[in-house]
């Protein structure tokens, strides 16, 4: 009988240089972006333009009509810029907070302005929408003029203003009507 040696399998190496040099390219290259990146950054200004209406009502940046609904704390600082008045308002009746600080945000003032109800709705609709605010409702169900603005505020909330034309002696140089804000039940 013929005795065969069995051989042991050849040995064969396989390095991990190739894939350690491909690895190590990639990770340079990484670096070497951020570092770009990093130097070349400008990074983000943020910027607010409120457009200037032509012919339009201007906002009375002085007025205090509805101070008494921005408490310290309760409106969030992204919702703020919304309370707006046109120039030649005035009071027509106390502020309300129907809730008293008990549920949801909720305060509204009656006022009256020097402008036609479609002058007023204009001037509402054009500086919100310019602010981030939504119309996503125009008309009361009881048929009154009314724009319904919605935005969602930093404190997860969907907060709402409504600007309601009253019924009463409104003609093309005085309207009567209803400020609004309100903090919605139903989070972002």
């Amino acid at each position: 009988m013929k005795t065969t040696k069995i051989a042991p399998p050849l040995t064969t190496t396989t390095s991990i240089l190739p894939a350690a040099a491909v690895l190590g390219v990639a990770v340079v290259m990484l670096v070497v972006f951020m570092f770009i990146n990093l130097v070349a950054d400008q990074g983000v200004t943020a910027t607010t333009t409120i457009p200037v209406i032509v012919g339009g009502l201007g906002v009375d940046h002085a007025s205090t009509l509805l101070a008494d609904c921005q408490p310290p704390g309760s409106i969030p600082a992204n919702i703020a810029p919304g309370i707006v008045v046109p120039l030649g308002t005035r009071a027509r009746g106390p502020f309300a907070l129907p809730n008293s600080g008990a549920g949801d945000y909720d305060c509204y003032r009656p006022l009256v302005s020097a402008t036609s109800a479609s002058g007023l709705l204009g001037f509402y609709k054009t500086q919100l929408e310019a602010r981030g605010w939504n119309l996503f409702s125009s008309g009361a169900a009881n048929g009154a003029p009314q724009y319904l603005f919605q935005k969602a505020g930093s404190d997860t909330f969907y907060w709402i203003i409504g600007v309601t034309v009253d019924p009463g002696p409104s003609n093309a140089n005085a309207t009567d009507w209803t400020f609004r804000i309100y903090q919605n039940s139903a989070a972002i």
